[in-house]
């Protein structure tokens, strides 16, 4: 993480407890959680340069409970917005794959004849525009 988006965020982190242990370093954990993200490994493959990967993992879970990620994730988008450096195009993918017709279902047991199906959370489409 650079310098200068450390100090924006920075404030934004909870202070350390009053009572209890004294917590690592915000920055270094910080950075550990990205690392984490960004590689998507496991947490106890995380680097020793982090910390421990159990402190890391215990302070990603708080401040995604808490709020805090929601708290810097605003007040990025809001600055960055503010100085133009966000571009809010939408694009949506209205993609459809089939399901092949075996995936409704299976018979009921004892059902050899097939007339009546188990319905199964796959339906048949009506092509498009089918509800």
């Amino acid at each position: 993480m650079t310098d200068a988006a450390w100090r924006r965020i920075e404030p934004l982190l909870p202070a350390q407890p009053a009572r209890g242990g004294r917590w690592a370093d915000h920055r270094t954990v910080l950075n550990g959680i990205l690392w984490k993200l960004a590689t998507g490994a496991p947490w106890r493959d995380l680097p020793e340069r982090y910390g421990n990967w159990k402190t890391v993992y215990e302070r990603y879970r708080r401040w995604a409970a808490d709020g805090t990620f929601d708290a810097i994730l605003t007040h990025v988008q809001v600055h960055d917005d503010s100085v133009g450096r966000i571009d809010w195009t939408v694009s949506f993918d209205s993609t459809i794959v089939r399901a092949h017709q075996h995936a409704a279902g299976a018979r009921k047991k004892g059902n050899r004849a097939g007339r009546t199906r188990h319905r199964g959370a796959v339906r048949r489409s009506g092509g498009p525009g089918a509800g």
